[in-house]
């Protein structure tokens, strides 16, 4: 989102005035005959008429050039903020102007302010290399290399876990440290994304991403900023599973209780699935679901028990068919099917697979078939027989024969349809049906087919 507040002007009347503001900014870069106090009113003028739109005059290299000498070069740090922030809003507004910005040589002095003590210069220097790994003209390799970009960054995610640890903070929300954390994971997002070999590099961030879930966790909003993208940082980063599946050591699973992590998560889960409406969780916790299947993957064996039993519906729920009790097990699953949020519904059906182990009987028996068929189908997975015939195919690991699961949970018969237990199913109390009536109803039921 662009900073600063807009202005009035518009058409020609904006064009010249831009005109005139870069021409006194050019001026002072030759003849430094603006004072520090005249700098910045010019430069915040300029700015608040780049965010309020229709700004295209500046929207071209001389313009970005000027703009970042002020930035990078003048030493008056307040308008040289300032104009950083007119750089970064030029970035957003026009991906045109992202590879003259790189072509200038600043990438470099952009990494180098990470380092600087100031959140509004980490902010601001996060923010641009977070708009310009877009653009494919600049190598990010070569400020991985040669300015200790990851460690720069893992630096400043441990500081601001250590500013937020202190309870006196009051509400980080609106805290300039929050602004560049989010900045700054949103970079660490993109990096580990776009530079898949070097996503490893910011690992030792993993504990310190953690600590703040932890402590930023609330009912209210679960999911705003920064949550939303300590959420989204992990999800390419590695938790640092050993190859034996010992994960003694690692952030994810700490010990003595390796599950704490996991039921953070799962909290702000189920409070955002009370929170927010399900069009706000298509773009909100699709990540989310998206990072425990990922832990699920390399989880232990204890954990991932503990993932089951946590947001696989109990045998308890099947008194009514699956997905109609007000558990969040249930909740989750009704979002497998929901209309408005089709990334979300495939991510949770994703996740109940996976819990199922990649096994379609045993997804069926874990979801029911009415939550499990378009998920198979649309993969193109065969559904699980339901006969009783055995096959040594379908026993499991345990020496459990599948196709009995499918129909029997605790020694009580199930619908594979509902996942409901039969005995709690409802009654018919009404008239059996005539030959006739049951000729009709096939009729029926052979019309709507046919449709």
């Amino acid at each position: 989102m662009p900073v600063g507040k807009g202005s009035q002007l518009s058409g020609d009347e904006k064009k010249n005035e831009l005109d005139r503001l870069m021409e006194k900014l050019e001026l002072d870069l030759a003849k430094n005959n603006l004072n520090a106090s005249d700098r910045l009113s010019v430069i915040r003028q300029l700015k608040g008429l780049i965010i309020s739109g229709n700004a295209d005059s500046v929207f071209n290299q001389k313009s970005v050039g000027i703009l970042c000498q002020h930035g990078f070069e003048v030493d008056t740090p307040a308008s040289s903020r300032e104009a950083l922030k007119c750089v970064a809003n030029i970035l957003l507004l026009e991906s045109k102007t992202r590879p003259m910005f790189v072509e200038f040589g600043y990438a470099s002095k952009a990494a180098a302010k990470l380092k600087s003590n100031d959140p509004e210069d980490k902010l601001l220097s996060s923010r641009i290399l977070f708009l310009i790994s877009y653009d494919k003209t600049l190598d990010f390799n070569e400020l991985f290399d040669d300015n200790d970009l990851a460690e720069s960054i893992n630096l400043n995610i441990a500081h601001y876990a250590n500013y937020f640890s202190d309870s006196k903070r009051g509400d980080p929300q609106s805290s300039p440290n929050t602004m560049a954390l989010s900045e700054t994971l949103k970079l660490l997002f993109n990096l580990a994304q776009f530079y898949p070999s070097r996503a490893k590099a910011f690992s030792k961030s993993v504990p310190s991403i953690l600590q703040m879930i932890g402590q930023m966790k609330s009912p209210s909003s679960p999911l705003q900023q920064p949550m939303n993208y300590l959420i989204n940082a992990l999800l390419n980063l590695d938790f640092d599973i050993e190859p034996s599946g010992q994960s003694t050591a690692s952030p994810m699973f700490p010990t003595p209780d390796q599950v704490r992590q996991v039921d953070g998560l799962i909290t702000i889960l189920d409070s955002s699935i009370s929170y927010y409406k399900e069009e706000q969780l298509e773009s909100l916790a699709t990540p989310l679901v998206t990072l425990l299947q990922k832990v699920y993957v390399v989880a232990p064996p204890s954990v991932r028990k503990h993932l089951r039993a946590k947001l696989l519906p109990s045998n308890d729920e099947r008194a009514k068919p699956l997905g109609r009790s007000d558990t969040f097990a249930s909740g989750l699953l009704r979002l497998s099917t929901s209309p408005v949020a089709p990334n979300l519904r495939e991510c949770v059906s994703s996740l109940m697979f996976e819990l199922s182990d990649q096994n379609p009987t045993t997804f069926v028996r874990n979801v029911g078939y009415g939550y499990a068929s378009g998920f198979l189908m649309s993969h193109h997975i065969p559904s699980p027989d339901t006969s009783n015939r055995r096959n040594s195919e379908d026993v499991n690991s345990d020496g459990e024969y599948l196709g009995e699961t499918l129909t029997r949970v605790d020694g009580q018969e199930i619908n594979p349809i509902t996942g409901q237990r039969k005995d709690m199913e409802p009654v018919d109390t009404g008239p059996e049906m005539t030959d006739e009536e049951k000729e009709q109803e096939a009729e029926r039921l052979f019309v709507l087919f046919e449709r």
